[in-house]
């Protein structure tokens, strides 16, 4: 790629100040103004101490963004102009949740402080705040962008820090709510009605024969409030949608309908082969916190020769699907930051096709391996947990692991695993669900020859069906087979209450968020 002198002249003065602005490395511990205490129960250090910390890693994010925004345009390479709008996105929900953390801690008791519970709250926007510097970097792979050279240094300043303030918050409590057929509690109560009822009041209606407010899905979601802390409802009616939908950071709390998940789809078919960065080929992408969406589909049609096409990307924090279909092939479901629910969804794809660093747990759901292309292995998970001290993962409970009406007569030659490790602590448990014969009798399968095999956590409990036999599975240091209540449901508090205020069911009855 060749570049103007103006240009060049430019990434000179950059790269200088790049390195000036960091070769000095930011202490952890700096102290603001305030009050200096430690605030029992979900800091190990003095509030203004984490505070004071958390002030340098949004500095240090804030010089990031000022080399970033020089090169908008990529110089004309498609795949890098991608990769640096996604880095701006992504640094800004960073930014977000560095202040969110922040915040919440200086005012505990702060009416907007998300589910109230300090420790669970920071290590969640935290261990975001961790994942989207990754993410950024990985939007270069395959471009020779210098762009990725300019930041490195400051990704990876962001990354060193955030790391540490993960280590100076309480893991949480070591106890397992029990609940009995009950939502999560953060669904409000309100919400829990609309999610039980046939009829819901809706705000706006799309619908693609002209007869709603709106044809096209993103022009209501513009048209909805920002912050909004009403749910807002937008229903879509039957119909397939072809659009790119991506709903922003600032529109909380909405909501959207569908006539079915056979009936109302919203379809795209952006990907990877096409130019597409991972992040970015999501036919439907949501960040807005709290989001609900119920009865639709969201898919991503490019095909299995198209590589990474994710259908669903959700960074939304404490957000529902329920009864939704995501389809695709390859990275179908990025649920990549935050603590998502799905509830009797049916999802389904090729290689890695769950995968991302949300702490993201599964109930109910039909989840269903797919025909790929020639000698190509299905991994059904890929979790991207970074270090030992995010309290993220998934939990797969009560489902049904199975094949696709398409991979059915070929599944002597495609083979079908549960996961493998696209990160170095990845962690997985597949709990009470039924697993077919698509299943390798290895269950796992290897990221890249020993990677991760020691310091991974997947996990296997009370499963059954003709895929659950454990006698040939992997032997791996990080494998796990749980053999008692009390082990499965430490694994569940480590999982999803150490630092989460995820609850196990939805309709299901069970003691300590297990089904005995």
């Amino acid at each position: 790629m060749a570049f103007s002198s103006k240009q060049i002249l430019t990434i000179t003065f950059l790269h200088l100040a790049l390195v000036l602005s960091f070769c000095t490395p930011l202490a952890l511990g700096t102290t603001v103004d305030g009050p200096d205490f430690v605030e029992p129960g979900f800091l190990k250090v003095a509030a203004s101490e984490f505070v004071g910390s958390v002030r340098e890693v949004i500095d240090v994010l804030q010089q990031v963004v000022s080399i970033l925004s020089q090169f908008g345009n990529g110089f004309g390479d498609f795949r890098a102009s991608n990769a640096i709008s996604d880095c701006l996105d992504l640094l800004d929900l960073s930014s977000d949740e560095l202040s969110w953390t922040a915040s919440a801690t200086q005012s505990p008791t702060g009416e907007h402080n998300s589910t109230g519970k300090l420790g669970s709250d920071l290590r969640t926007w935290l261990s975001a705040a961790l994942a989207n510097p990754e993410t950024c970097t990985e939007g270069f792979e395959d471009s020779d962008s210098i762009v990725q050279t300019l930041i490195s240094g400051g990704l990876s300043q962001m990354t060193s820090l955030i790391q540490e303030l993960l280590t100076q918050v309480h893991p949480g409590s070591d106890t397992f709510p029990k609940q009995n057929g009950q939502f999560p509690s953060w669904v409000k109560p309100g919400d829990r009605k609309l999610l039980q009822a046939n009829g819901v009041p809706v705000d706006v209606v799309v619908a693609a024969d002209g007869t709603g407010n709106f044809t096209k899905v993103m022009d209501a979601v513009l048209a909805a409030p920002n912050y909004s802390m009403k749910r807002y409802v937008i229903y879509i009616k039957r119909g397939i949608y072809r659009e790119n939908v991506e709903i922003k950071k600032k529109k909380w709390n909405l909501m959207m309908i569908g006539d079915g998940m056979d009936a109302t789809v919203i379809s795209g078919n952006r990907s990877y082969i096409d130019g597409w960065t991972t992040f970015r080929s999501a036919t439907f992408a949501v960040s807005g916190r709290g989001f609900i969406a119920r009865q639709l589909s969201f898919e991503n049609t490019a095909g299995p020769e198209k590589h990474q096409a994710v259908a669903l990307r959700s960074d939304s924090d404490l957000s529902v699907f329920y009864r939704c279909g995501i389809f695709g092939y390859q990275d179908t479901l990025y649920a990549h930051t935050m603590r998502q629910f799905y509830r009797e969804c049916k999802i389904s794809g090729t290689v890695d096709f769950i995968f991302g660093d949300a702490t993201a747990l599964f109930q109910n759901c039909e989840i269903l391996a797919k025909k790929g292309l020639p000698n190509q292995k299905n991994t059904i998970t890929a979790h991207g947990r970074k270090i030992a001290d995010e309290p993220t993962g998934f939990s797969i409970q009560f489902c049904n692991i199975s094949a696709d009406s398409d991979l059915l007569p070929f599944l002597n030659s495609t083979l079908t695993y549960l996961g493998r490790p696209w990160k170095q602590f990845s962690r997985t448990a597949i709990m009470q669900s039924h697993l077919s014969n698509v299943l390798r009798p290895e269950g796992w399968l290897e990221w890249n020859g020993t990677f991760a095999l020691d310091t991974l956590y997947y996990a296997e409990y009370m499963n059954y069906g003709p895929g659950a036999g454990l006698a040939n599975r992997i032997k791996w240091a990080g494998y796990h087979v749980l053999n008692s209540t009390d082990q499965a449901n430490n694994f569940t508090v480590a999982q999803f209450i150490d630092g989460n205020l995820w609850l196990p069911s939805t309709g299901v009855a069970f003691t300590a968020g297990l089904e005995i």
